[in-house]
């Protein structure tokens, strides 16, 4: 008779049980039992440039992704822990205390990421990394991820001549395998301890879990993205039934001729904010998205969000491709980094540079935790190329605030501002001039924000 062996499950930017493929891969490993965990980091923890890395927006809206995940859990039979910890020390205590020697996870082609998996490895524990993030399988591309091509235009082409199309999204799991019964409540409140950890019994959620959201910055009547509504919910519930409701709408059809708008849920998908913390799928949107065309027509609206979803794909392989080069001051360029404007910085942060729009733009990021593309873009630009900041200042300001950060897309939209990517031109320059007058003529957004 084989003997009990157990595993554990540690969800990252993937809380979700739809097309969860990392969790299948658990599933299937052979083991007998299962241990379900998510490590948040300390909410203090700081970004390099002396702000929080994570500020109360990213945190409330994981903590609403988490306690729907922890929900589906508890249904499936297998509850969620959950603690504010440092993965390399929570993780082999746990490991230990259940007899368990192997982790499965999400793969996340990102420093910080893979050095959070580097050191499991060095405490002695197997991990199975499980690439599920993106909508196309590298595997499944023309070429080598070495290979990947330096502009997105030609990697769109190739892969739309190659009739590549993403997986179908795998089904949400009928049953988990059970929890080992030597995990009592006991053992991880001993586990807490040893790995100098914050977290609450088995179910019971954790501290991430309980950031509340009162009728301040999630429930802003101005955002558009309110995350403290039910609409715009953080757990995987609310995200599959936006889809549905997205699609329902007929949105998909206006998509392209709306998409650069300032305010308003509607104007673009706001699929973002739940495909950065996992609780919506890629390949589940495409999925729905294909359903919607075969029934409604295709057109250029649709197309869109295909190639919308082709850039955040290019954003993650460049990832694979390039590692952390990606994140040296000079990125891949070989042009110096000029010194750093920390005032000019400290003055964006605050929206107070004198330049309207950029700061309209940057209150509404500090009060809701969104903003649009358009206005991510102007901001960023104005910072990198009218006020000489360092770029990697302004993106650890949006990783900071923004609920649907990523590292992927994070990064890669700053490099393509700031002329450090693969991109050939060198960079973009936005005139804020110019950008208040396509979008905002009539002064309504800057009125909303108090610059007009």
């Amino acid at each position: 008779m084989t003997a009990p062996h157990t595993v554990l499950f540690w969800f990252r930017s993937d809380l979700r049980l739809h097309d969860q493929g990392a969790l299948a891969a658990a599933l299937g490993s052979g083991a007998t039992h299962l241990v379900p965990v998510h490590c948040q980091p300390p909410a203090d923890e700081a970004a390099p440039w002396g702000f929080a890395r994570r500020g109360l927006h990213r945190r409330a809206f994981e903590g609403a992704a988490l306690r729907d995940l922890a929900a589906g859990m508890a249904r499936l039979g297998n509850p969620l822990l959950q603690c504010q910890g440092q993965p390399a020390a929570v993780l082999p205590a746990l490991a230990s205390a259940v007899g368990a020697t192997t982790v499965v996870c999400e793969e996340i082609a990102a420093p910080h990421e893979q050095a959070e998996v580097a050191a499991l490895r060095t405490a002695g524990l197997q991990v199975q990394t499980v690439w599920h993030s993106s909508l196309l399988q590298p595997c499944d591309l023309p070429w080598p991820v070495g290979d990947l091509p330096g502009v997105f235009t030609t990697f769109r082409q190739a892969v739309e001549q190659a009739g590549i199309q993403p997986p179908q999204p795998l089904p949400a799991p009928a049953a988990l395998l059970p929890p080992p019964a030597a995990l009592t409540d006991a053992v991880w409140q001993e586990v807490l301890h040893m790995a100098g950890a914050v977290g609450a019994a088995q179910g019971q959620g954790g501290p991430g879990g309980g950031v509340k959201v009162g009728e301040g910055a999630g429930c802003d009547v101005r955002s558009s993205f309110p995350y403290g509504t039910p609409a715009c919910d953080g757990g995987e519930t609310a995200a599959l039934a936006h889809v549905q409701q997205y699609l329902v709408s007929g949105h998909p059809h206006t998509y392209k001729a709306t998409r650069n708008g300032l305010t308003g849920l509607d104007y673009s998908s706001k699929f973002s904010p739940w495909l950065a913390t996992g609780a919506l799928s890629a390949r589940h949107a495409m999925a729905a998205l294909r359903r919607f065309e075969s029934t409604h027509g295709a057109n250029e609206g649709t197309y869109w969000l295909w190639f919308e979803l082709l850039w955040r794909d290019y954003f993650r392989l460049l990832h694979l491709q390039h590692g952390r080069t990606l994140y040296r001051a000079r990125g891949l360029s070989a042009q110096p980094l000029a010194p750093h404007n920390a005032a000019g910085f400290a003055r964006w942060c605050a929206g107070d540079t004198g330049e309207p729009l950029v700061d309209a733009a940057l209150r509404e990021l500090a009060a809701t935790g969104y903003l649009s593309n358009r206005l991510r873009q102007v901001a960023a630009s104005y910072l990198i190329h009218d006020l000489q900041g360092d770029w990697r200042a302004g993106a650890a300001w949006f990783e900071s605030q923004l609920v649907d950060y990523d590292p992927y897309s994070n990064q890669g939209n700053w490099l393509y501002i700031a002329g450090r990517g693969t991109d050939p031109r060198g960079g973009r320059r936005f005139n804020p001039a110019k950008q208040t007058q396509e979008h905002d003529a009539d002064g309504s957004y800057r009125r909303l924000w108090g610059t007009a």
